[in-house]
């Protein structure tokens, strides 16, 4: 069996006493669109940070690519591509000129002009980044981790804040990218868009995994009709106050 994209076991940390991800484990095949669902605070974005390389963890260990991040960072970002949350841009700085910047960092990076045609970009290159929508920051935030060319990419709560047309776009792009290969790693608050694009999922709650499975295994799991309702079973009661 090939190695994984990436592979968790025991996944342990924990913030002033609060243990924000207990002992988490799974994996996601080369190829696969996967996603981390959980609700706020459940842990889900210090998971992608502790697989990068970016946090350290209390126990376990993460690897990317069959590599640790946090050992081999230049080996693994040459492969990876990353949009986070927290992403900040200069706010001098125009569309072209960010694409540019980050096209320097790699020998062999993607065709930026074609990239922002494909995410409805191209009319705002000489924008300032700090002129932008929070739908269209998104978009460009796509657009810069794909330059790198990556085997996979790491998207977190990609499209919080897009319109339903705006997200649809994204997902369009999205799987035109599974088609060719690539490996994606998400998280998202939105069912309609793990069920729209993933493969797995995996639901975690107060750090701790839940359940993980193919979409129709996590419903049939439920007893429910689709993964918005299922999501809600495994997360219990409070939730759905």
């Amino acid at each position: 069996m090939n190695e994984p994209a990436v592979s968790v076991k025991s996944l342990t940390k924990s913030f002033s006493g609060r243990r924000v991800v207990d002992d988490l484990s799974f994996e996601v095949q080369r190829g696969e669109v996967f996603a981390l669902l959980g609700h706020n605070g459940a842990g889900k974005s210090t998971t992608i940070d502790l697989i990068l390389g970016l946090k350290t963890p209390d126990g376990g260990s993460a690897t990317i690519l069959g590599m640790d991040a946090a050992k081999n960072r230049k080996r693994v970002f040459e492969r990876v591509g990353v949009q986070l949350q927290h992403t900040q841009y200069q706010s001098n700085i125009t569309v072209e000129e960010a694409c540019t910047e980050y096209a320097s960092l790699y020998a062999s990076p993607a065709d930026y002009p074609k990239l922002l045609e494909a995410f409805g970009l191209s009319a705002l290159r000489n924008s300032l980044v700090s002129r932008l929508s929070g739908g269209e920051r998104q978009k460009l935030s796509v657009v810069l981790t794909l330059i790198g060319k990556p085997e996979i990419v790491f998207l977190d709560e990609l499209t919080t804040g897009l319109d339903v047309a705006a997200r649809r776009e994204v997902w369009k792009t999205l799987k035109q990218l599974k088609k060719q290969g690539l490996t994606i790693f998400l998280t998202t608050h939105y069912m309609e868009e793990a069920e729209a694009l993933c493969d797995r999922v995996c639901i975690i709650k107060s750090g701790q995994k839940v359940t993980e499975g193919t979409i129709e295994e996590v419903i049939a799991a439920s007893g429910q009709k689709n993964l918005e309702d299922a999501y809600l079973f495994f997360m219990g009661e409070e939730e759905l106050l």
